[in-house]
């Protein structure tokens, strides 16, 4: 892994984190320590569960995971789970045939479980998962090391790196948004009226967020509320905690609403502009950060001000916004969110107080609300970008000017509004590419520049009613 000493800390910690051979050793020995061992054959023993998913987050949000009887937890917590490399990539194949991250010749990797994220699936009681954490083989010249597409390994060690430098911790809520879709459930709605909040909108829905509700807080989510937003789109909110947390919850609550979907014959996508005219599916990101129990973005006055460290980490985010794009907004459907007009999604790197025009929205509440992530994003990508985005800040104090305005510090920002454009801002972001790992950017990189070639060599049915009759 390489990186650049213009990264500063948030680029060093990294580095030290990636460049730890005992990582695999260290995970091992605490899972074998005896009181762990015991504590979750009980749990298994308990619950029934017969047979367990080892998951992990791949790179593009989705999940991987193999099935194994629970009586093996053991053997498991040892020696972990092979998977070919490229799992942690989709297994996405290029327009030229290569598998990205690797390739056929790629060595497998080796997952560890958490065993405290042991949860019971409740719509099937024998069935458990437990995420993992991916590892060069130890065998490897090398090995033994954090892989840097695990995503989530990678912002859990640079959160309590991040913590411990620093002294503070990010919470975050989400705020993730999705379609439903059903033969057997119309949604009518006046032209020039939005169907939001209407209560027999959510009386339709009620199969739906029943079952969700109901699975997310037996799987530990702390649902706090919910409501009907557009044509189809419901949007069901837990309450805010530790970021590594929300983002957990985020990969738990995708496969919550999938579950639901074949059991209540919806279609259910995180797709984020599924339609023109109406909402795009969004995933605003609520932050804090917290010295202790103190919330130090509130300076506890009635109107709504933050304080000098919020504004410079306000500042961070600003200044990177359009270089993180790519990861907030991850695909090409993501951009059709901004284009449409009138439809509560951001277009531009500013913020303001109380208001859902701009980037970032300072609620009443204590809370920098970023509101450019869609629903399809990464979560652990994302809060990783957002992190050493708001270090920056803090690290340099930037001023992000006055709310509605542009400080010199920060300049006036272009936001991308194309996933190519985004690519280029990626590549064009010097801090984040020096201080993000090397492996990361250049695998993340040709995911999407293939996703972009992919799309842009498509002819599509609007090109057909454009042109085909058009000459003469």
């Amino acid at each position: 892994m390489s990186h650049s000493n213009s990264g500063g800390a948030f680029a060093t910690a990294l580095r030290e984190i990636l460049d730890d051979d005992q990582a695999f050793a260290r995970h091992q020995q605490a899972n074998l320590r005896p009181e762990v061992v015991s504590a979750l054959g009980e749990k298994i023993r308990t619950s029934g569960v017969k047979y367990i998913y080892y998951m992990l987050p791949t790179l593009g949000g989705r999940t991987v995971a193999k099935v194994v009887p629970a009586e093996h937890y053991e053997r498991i917590l040892k020696k972990g789970i092979a998977f070919h490399r490229t799992a942690l990539t989709d297994l996405q194949t290029s327009r030229e045939g290569e598998l990205i991250g690797g390739g056929v010749a790629a060595h497998e990797f080796w997952a560890l479980p958490n065993p405290e994220t042991f949860t019971q699936l409740p719509w099937d009681p024998e069935v458990g998962r437990m995420f993992c954490i991916a590892y060069d083989p130890p065998q490897l010249k090398d090995g033994g090391r954090l892989i840097p597409l695990d995503t989530r390994a990678l912002f859990i060690a640079a959160h309590r790196s991040f913590t411990e430098r620093t002294g503070l911790e990010l919470r975050s809520g989400l705020e993730p948004e999705m379609t439903w879709v059903s033969p057997d459930v119309q949604i009518i709605s006046k032209e020039d009226q939005s169907p939001a909040y209407q209560v027999e909108n959510l009386e339709k829905m009620r199969p739906v967020y029943k079952k969700v509700i109901s699975y997310a807080q037996a799987m530990g989510l702390n649902m706090i509320q919910g409501d009907y937003e557009d044509d189809g789109q419901v949007e069901l909110n837990w309450e805010y905690d530790r970021a590594e947390l929300s983002a957990e919850r985020m990969t738990t609550y995708r496969q919550i609403c999938k579950q639901v979907a074949r059991e209540t014959g919806f279609q259910a996508s995180f797709m984020p502009k599924p339609y023109n005219g109406k909402m795009g599916n969004g995933c605003h990101h609520n932050m804090s950060l917290w010295r202790g129990e103190d919330n130090i973005i509130e300076d506890g006055r009635v109107e709504l001000h933050v304080t000098e460290a919020a504004k410079h980490a306000i500042g961070g985010m600003l200044k990177h916004t359009p270089g993180s794009m790519l990861v907030m907004a991850s695909t090409v459907n993501s951009y059709k969110r901004f284009w449409d007009a009138g439809q509560f999604a951001p277009s531009g790197a500013d913020w303001g107080l109380d208001t859902r025009g701009v980037a970032i929205r300072i609620s009443a509440n204590g809370r920098m609300e970023y509101r450019l992530p869609d629903a399809s994003v990464n979560p652990y990508l994302s809060h990783l970008y957002l992190l050493a985005a708001i270090e920056h800040g803090l690290e340099t104090q930037l001023d992000p000017g006055e709310p509605g305005q542009v400080s010199a510090e920060v300049g006036e920002i272009s936001v991308p509004n194309t996933l190519g454009s985004a690519i280029e801002a990626f590549e064009a972001d010097s801090y984040l590419m020096n201080t993000m790992p090397s492996e990361l950017t250049e695998v993340y990189l040709k995911l999407k520049r293939d996703e972009w070639a992919r799309y842009c060599g498509q002819i599509t049915e609007w090109e057909f009613r454009q042109y085909w009759e058009a000459i003469p």
